[in-house]
């Protein structure tokens, strides 16, 4: 398989690149990034976009690829309504636009998060954009997608948050991270990547999962 991964990064996009380059199945993983990671593998190739809004200009780079990962996103936190909307649903949308035209056989997930608003409706205003997210992907036409909707992530296989008082807490807490992983709405972040792959060789019904669900694909 040839995967496009954004988000490589932060804390998610890189445990999703992980468990590429552990999976034998995966013969190249395409990192979409605004700065170079600096993690060289015989696997990755990276792709520089400074401006996603400019993303459709590398269409023809994006093509003949069999799954697009899409972990790239921002907290609301500080954030205006339109700065979010801009950066999260503006930015994907040019993505899957892009992604669509130059392949649309291929299969996409979308890390959206748990408590996002489908209706996009509601008060919340991170989970309004966030659902418009998923529903603009979903609704597209891909040959198959999918928005994952993790909870709390337990960092694994030497994986970091980009924010340094949750990297503190993880360490605090790492002595009970057994028991946070029986919590229905947590997960490993090793369980992200390995859930993302098993969709694209089995494809489900199912196309938004909240966290148990991951877990579910992981652990069946």
């Amino acid at each position: 398989m040839k995967i496009i991964l954004t988000g490589a990064s932060g804390m998610v996009g890189h445990a999703v690149l992980i468990e590429c380059l552990e999976d034998s199945s995966v013969k190249e993983v395409l990192l979409i990034n605004r700065k170079p990671i600096n993690l060289k593998h015989p696997k990755i190739k990276e792709l520089l976009v400074a401006d996603f809004d400019l993303i459709a200009t590398h269409v023809q780079e994006l093509a003949g690829y069999d799954a697009c990962f899409h972990c790239m996103g921002v907290s609301a936190i500080g954030l205006s309504e339109e700065d979010y909307n801009k950066m999260t649903f503006g930015y994907s949308k040019n993505l899957f636009n892009t992604l669509f035209e130059s392949t649309p056989e291929m299969t996409v997930i979308y890390v959206s998060g748990v408590g996002s608003d489908s209706s996009e409706k509601g008060n919340s205003m991170w989970a309004r954009i966030k659902g418009k997210t998923e529903n603009y992907l979903l609704n597209l036409g891909f040959k198959d997608a999918y928005a994952f909707r993790p909870g709390i992530i337990l960092p694994e296989k030497g994986v970091k948050s980009k924010t340094g008082w949750y990297n503190t807490m993880y360490v605090l807490l790492r002595p009970i991270f057994p028991l946070f992983k029986k919590m229905k709405s947590t997960i490993g972040s090793s369980d992200l990547g390995k859930a993302m792959l098993l969709l694209v060789k089995s494809p489900k019904k199912i196309k938004v999962l909240e966290p148990y669900q991951i877990k579910q694909l992981v652990n069946k």
